[in-house]
């Protein structure tokens, strides 16, 4: 049974990859770059494909592997066997979130897809509430609460509410997860308790503000772009990235990753505090990419070649290559970002072009690299 569970990691892997792709392809649709469809349904996926097809299903993947991995950390006795085996139900969640990703792949109709993620989101909720029993923390907490922002965003998807307004819950739940990583990493410098103080009340913004969107859009958009320039100034003065990007290889990689990332941050924060409130056009499109494209997939670059070879129990050597789709994505969304604000739409659409070519390449750059390390 256990082999059986292990095995789930693969095709559940394969399957989020299989929502990136189709989720990189609704979007350059969306952007007019009048290719097939494949599914009329597919352009108005976008969001739910990259955020819960992919990212929630990988979320939810890497944290049931981690708990499986408490088998060996515990020992080999016949209890710890036993209560490591009880963790093989987290991955229902991403089991779930990917199953439905695959509704809105084929283009299902009614509610089987936002049902099937939005129950996917509910048990990565319920696995933070095992992680919370076994170890209560500040970092534990903030990525519960990330978790519990997923769901009430599917669950305000499911129930019929636009995508534009719920998007913040969405960006709430990847925002505090990464945050909430962060934090536990940046034990090792022992940040003052006033550092502490600092960083609930940036959560305590962001929270408030996505709370008030569901009654004044504009406002708590506002003040939800307020709570992420907070975040993020917090997490460039006290992450330990700041002193690690003095290091070399992968160690120096993670941490521009990281650093670039929480000024893309800061930038999504700063058109939320501006253009807040707006369900379409540029200015919403530059809202939502500088923050899932520039702060979101800097971080997946970083953190792969760590979480990769965890989830697929492949090891990985760093290569100097993997700068190239970090330079990608940040330039070519650059670029986007300019074609947005300055109303040029080939500046967008080339833009947003360069940007599935980013992801492609890292996603080339990282099998290349595992293919080619020895174990």
């Amino acid at each position: 049974m256990e082999k059986i569970i292990d095995r789930l990691r693969f095709p559940l892997m394969a399957l989020g990859l299989l929502a990136l792709l189709a989720g990189l392809w609704a979007g350059l649709v969306r952007l007019g770059w009048g290719w097939p469809p494949l599914r009329p349904t597919l352009p108005m996926s976008h969001g739910p494909l990259m955020i819960s097809g992919f990212l929630g299903t990988v979320i939810g993947l890497e944290r049931a592997v981690a708990l499986s991995a408490l088998r060996y950390a515990q020992g080999n006795s016949a209890d710890s066997r036993r209560q490591a085996g009880n963790y093989g139900w987290t991955y229902l969640g991403p089991l779930l979130t990917a199953l439905g990703a695959v509704f809105l792949i084929i283009g299902a109709p009614g509610l089987p897809g936002p049902l099937f993620m939005t129950l996917g989101s509910l048990g990565l909720v319920l696995v933070f509430g095992l992680i919370l029993r076994l170890h209560l923390a500040f970092f534990t907490m903030t990525m519960a609460l990330g978790a519990a922002l997923w769901l009430v965003g599917n669950s305000l998807w499911l129930l019929g509410w636009p995508i534009p307004t719920i998007v913040g819950w969405w960006s709430g739940f990847l925002i505090l997860t990464i945050a909430g990583e962060r934090l536990e990493l940046g034990r090792v410098l022992r940040p003052p308790r006033r550092a502490q103080r600092l960083f609930g009340g940036a959560i305590g913004l962001l929270l408030m503000g996505l709370v008030v969107t569901l009654f004044d859009l504009t406002l708590g958009s506002r003040l939800a772009g307020a709570g992420m320039i907070a975040l993020a100034l917090w997490l460039w003065r006290y992450d330990v990235a700041r002193h690690t990007v003095r290091k070399t290889g992968l160690t120096r990689f993670i941490a521009i990753c990281l650093l670039s990332g929480y000024i893309w941050l800061g930038v999504g924060g700063l058109l939320n505090l501006l253009y807040g409130g707006v369900t379409a056009g540029p200015y919403y499109d530059a809202i939502q990419h500088a923050i899932f494209i520039g702060f979101v997939m800097a971080m997946i670059f970083g953190h792969a070649p760590i979480i990769f070879p965890a989830i697929l129990g492949r090891p990985l050597t760093f290569k100097p290559l993997f700068y190239s789709h970090l330079s990608l994505l940040h330039l070519s969304l650059l670029l986007r970002l300019g074609g947005d604000l300055a109303a040029w739409l080939p500046g967008r659409q080339w833009g947003g072009l360069l940007n599935a070519a980013a992801i492609l390449l890292f996603l080339a750059n990282t099998v290349w690299a595992i293919k080619t390390t020895t174990n």
